[in-house]
């Protein structure tokens, strides 16, 4: 296994080689002078020099490339324009928040989506199923934006269950403001995993060996625990871990709309201020997480099923 991880990464490698390459000719080349975009076009002559050295822009291309994968691998993400932080301290306090946010939407969505799924499932063709299947529908169907502004309007304005705006950094203060965006979150995307879940589950229900376990007389609970969710981990993990990735980076919406301190939030400053140095580790930082995601997965795919074996 740890030869196959070891292959995996070095697989991995050229994709985040070439993530990097890209967003540095995004940001160098096609996105123009970056001390400019930052500065604006009122700056002045000396004031877009100075910043140029301070950040190694005067330097030629290629120089600048082989300077920036240097800092990369010495975990070196630069000072942040608009803040004059290292962007790694930026980054990291950010985390915290995103994932205090995402985390328990995940967790709680994805149990909540495989009890309804399950239900829905064993109902296929019912009026029940029918109707849950077109709730599902009107749901995928909704904007995000219209959940938001829709939740603070009834669920914190005009009944003021919840705060509108903020968050506390204390690790049980902050739940009241968190309480609401996570409830937007599961909501958002439970139509999807949903349908999804039915599916899966669906399939596992019409098996052979669910039949016979049936016909031998087990109890429901455990020709469910044992015959249809046990075999239906490994999609079931699939869809999870296609959303791990996105945990640490935050949701952009929710964090600006709710005033979260989290990476989606820093994000959205970084791509208002054309805060160069942020916007290049974000980038190289998501595409790391997909990597480790998919390498994670393979590993808990071969745990989970022995019918799995790693190439």
């Amino acid at each position: 296994m740890a030869a196959y991880a070891f292959r995996r990464l070095l697989a991995g490698a050229p994709t985040i080689l070439g993530v990097t390459l890209l967003t540095f000719l995004l940001f160098h080349v096609a996105g123009g002078n970056p001390v400019v975009a930052f500065l604006g076009k009122s700056a002045t002559p000396a004031e877009i020099a100075a910043l140029e050295r301070e950040y190694g822009f005067d330097r030629p291309l290629p120089e600048q490339y082989l300077r920036y994968l240097g800092e990369l691998a010495r975990l070196d993400f630069g000072r942040s324009f608009a803040t004059r932080e290292p962007v790694l301290e930026l980054l990291s306090k950010g985390a915290g928040p995103s994932l205090s946010l995402t985390l328990p939407a995940l967790l709680f969505g994805t149990l909540l989506a495989i009890g309804l799924g399950l239900w829905s499932a064993r109902r296929r063709g019912r009026a029940s199923d029918r109707g849950l299947l077109l709730a599902t529908v009107v749901g995928m169907s909704v904007s995000f934006l219209l959940y938001i502004v829709a939740g603070q309007y009834l669920l914190a304005f005009y009944w003021p269950l919840f705060p509108i705006h903020g968050y506390d950094p204390g690790l049980l203060d902050r739940w009241p403001y968190l309480a609401l965006p996570i409830g937007i979150l599961i909501v958002v995307g439970l139509g999807y995993d949903v349908r999804y879940f039915r599916a899966v589950l669906g399939q596992e229900l019409g098996r052979d060996h669910v039949l016979v376990a049936r016909a031998r007389g087990l109890p429901e609970g455990a020709v469910l625990g044992r015959h249809v969710l046990r075999n239906a981990l490994v999609p079931i993990l699939a869809r999870v871990m296609m959303a791990v990735p996105f945990l640490l980076t935050g949701s952009l919406l929710l964090e600006s709309f709710f005033g979260i301190p989290g990476l989606g939030h820093t994000l959205l400053d970084a791509v208002e201020a054309a805060d160069l140095p942020v916007l290049k580790a974000y980038t190289l930082f998501l595409s790391v997480l997909l990597v480790g995601a998919n390498l994670l997965t393979d590993l808990l795919y071969a745990a989970l099923d022995p019918r799995v074996r790693l190439g």
